[in-house]
């Protein structure tokens, strides 16, 4: 008789074996998820089968960062996503020192959005195992001439 998968698995939203191996580590992880507007980052700890988010960030408070609001659309944007995991670390009110990086079941492709995250979270002081090859130019993040200036700009309100 085959054995039927768990519901999340057949939704295709959780690679138990993968979380099971974070958890058993027992260091926080840094969540990375993207929808189709914005990204999401979050630190959260494992406790008892039973994750506590410590802290977390959308792009979506780049806005009130000094984002103007008509680049609003390009809230997923490596810029925005290095912006977003720089405001995750800087916005810790509890000290991480290290952190493992949990794409969930998303296509961990080099230099894109997800891994601009991570960048942005290493560049404020997160330590997070990596492979350096995976993580965007910084050329790459400032390439935007439009979005540069404003870049900047809120990176340094950070």
């Amino acid at each position: 008789m085959p054995k039927i998968p768990r519901r999340r698995r057949a939704e295709r939203k959780t690679d138990y074996k993968a979380r099971f191996s974070m958890l058993k580590s027992g260091k926080p992880r840094l969540v990375v998820r993207r929808t189709n507007r914005y990204i999401i980052a979050q630190i959260v700890c494992s406790d008892i089968a039973q994750d506590k988010v410590i802290a977390r960030v959308t792009s979506n408070d780049l806005l009130s960062k000094g984002w103007p609001k008509e680049k609003s659309g390009s809230l997923k944007s490596l810029p925005a996503a290095y912006l977003t995991g720089f405001l995750l670390v800087k916005s810790l009110k509890v000290k991480v020192g290290e952190a493992i990086l949990d794409l969930g079941l998303q296509r961990s492709i080099s230099g894109s959005r997800l891994f601009a995250v991570l960048k942005g979270a290493l560049d404020a002081g997160l330590n997070v195992p990596h492979n350096p090859e995976a993580l965007p130019e910084m050329e790459r993040i400032e390439k935007n001439e439009k979005l540069k200036t404003i870049f900047e700009k809120v990176r340094r309100s950070l």
